[in-house]
């Protein structure tokens, strides 16, 4: 029989309380048995009978896939899909973006959500890439609004609420700079609302936030079995409710 060992790790506004232990794993089925547990924290199972993911990777130490400059420049362009009419988009970094998108999913006047990969060199990455640690790429959730119903500023609590900014390539487990915490601007108005909000948000905590602000660039369209992950099921197939308004705790990996 397998055995496995189950890690949690919660954030508060005023308190940070963290493992150090890397992410062995990541979004591979891994034993598992689900329990409910008060939102945000964060629940994983481990296998012990799985041979780890090589960590070094997790870490950057990958092989670099070749690009040209040509490509990068495009990877390092500006997002230039347009929104529906009378929506805008929205782009955030915050962990795993499983369950950063069903977050925003329930948002009222969130319209669409994708999953996907942005900030980094490589053009058309895949997910193996953006896992190498080495493209820079950070998964991302791209959410369109109806600023009539949502402002944007009701998406920056939400981001801070989600996720702990303070800890550098890393959320909980997953360790790696595909995990790191950045607010990515369509809009001078979206820049200047990020840092006001930043700055407040910092006063409600005891450690240095280390989200990154920077415009948003080029976004790759994670493959289709990410998008809508905990929605459709995950890897267990037990859906998680995306009903507007819905609080239900979120079961990050399925």
């Amino acid at each position: 029989m397998l055995r496995s060992l189950t890690l949690c790790t919660s954030f508060s506004s005023s308190t940070v309380i963290s493992k150090p232990f890397f992410s062995l794993s990541p979004k591979l089925p891994l034993t598992f048995s689900p329990l409910s547990l008060p939102f945000p924290q964060t629940k994983r199972s481990i296998s012990l009978h799985r041979a780890p993911m090589n960590i070094l990777k997790n870490l950057g130490f990958g092989t670099r896939p070749t690009q040209s400059m040509e490509n990068s420049a495009i990877a390092q362009g500006p997002d230039d899909d347009i929104p529906a009419p009378g929506q805008l988009f929205a782009q955030f970094g915050a962990g795993c973006f499983w369950g950063v998108e069903l977050v925003f999913q329930r948002v009222p006047g969130v319209t669409k959500s994708e999953v996907g990969y942005s900030q980094g060199f490589t053009h058309n990455p895949s997910y193996e890439d953006v896992c190498s640690g080495v493209t820079n790429h950070n998964e991302v959730v791209r959410v369109q609004y109806d600023p009539k119903e949502c402002s944007y500023d009701a998406l920056l609590d939400v981001f801070w609420a989600r996720h702990d900014p303070t800890t550098l390539n890393r959320q909980g487990n997953d360790v790696g700079t595909q995990y790191r915490s950045g607010i990515y601007f369509y809009t001078p108005e979206q820049e200047t609302a990020a840092k006001e909000s930043m700055e407040k948000q910092q006063k409600l905590l005891n450690r240095k936030i280390v989200t990154e602000i920077l415009p948003a660039r080029k976004f790759y369209r994670a493959e289709e079995y990410h998008q809508q992950y905990l929605a459709k099921g995950g890897r267990f197939g037990f859906k998680q409710s995306a009903e507007k308004g819905c609080n239900d705790p979120i079961r990050c990996y399925g």
